[in-house]
């Protein structure tokens, strides 16, 4: 697996995000039984970038805590079976599965850790989950939708050992 990361953010984090967010990734690949070793890339930047790229990509106008960039159409969620009949969704040097970019605004993620009363550890791993079901397939605009990514989100942090407290 590799994942990529860019801190674009100046302040960075008070803790190790690298390790963090590629265990993370790495749980929620495994929680989908992913059957091939993937690429993911990660962004993490200001409030000011997020909502331009918001506002770009989405046509919304206003600062989200993270956006999500799937390089795949699933024909179901977490389902890989289409993947093998499309040549360009791996790297044509590595061989891995291109599954998309994350975009997180370190500082909405630092105010929702506080808001939430929980560590920013536990949000920026939520968000990392959250992103990951997205680029695997998964959504939440229905109620039954929003219901299974809950549950696979928590999931995946449970396994981690990363709770609320």
């Amino acid at each position: 697996m590799t994942l990529q990361i860019e801190m674009e953010y100046e302040k960075g984090l008070d803790f190790d995000y690298e390790a963090l967010a590629k265990k993370v990734v790495e749980a929620a690949l495994d929680s989908e039984n992913c059957p091939y070793e993937a690429e993911v890339n990660l962004l993490l930047t200001s409030d000011e970038e997020i909502q331009k790229t918001n506002r770009e990509f989405r046509n919304i106008d206003r600062v989200t805590d993270v956006l999500s960039f799937p390089m795949l159409d699933f024909p179901a969620p977490g389902d890989f079976s289409l993947a093998e009949q499309e040549e360009a969704c791996f790297h044509p040097e590595t061989g891995e599965l291109l599954l998309g970019d994350i975009m997180i605004a370190v500082p909405r993620m630092q105010e929702q850790a506080e808001s939430y009363g929980h560590s920013q550890i536990r949000e920026f791993s939520f968000l990392i989950a959250h992103s990951m079901l997205h680029l695997m397939g998964y959504d939440h605009m229905t109620p039954q939708e929003a219901a299974v990514m809950e549950q696979k989100q928590e999931e995946i942090l449970l396994n981690l050992g990363i709770t609320r407290a």
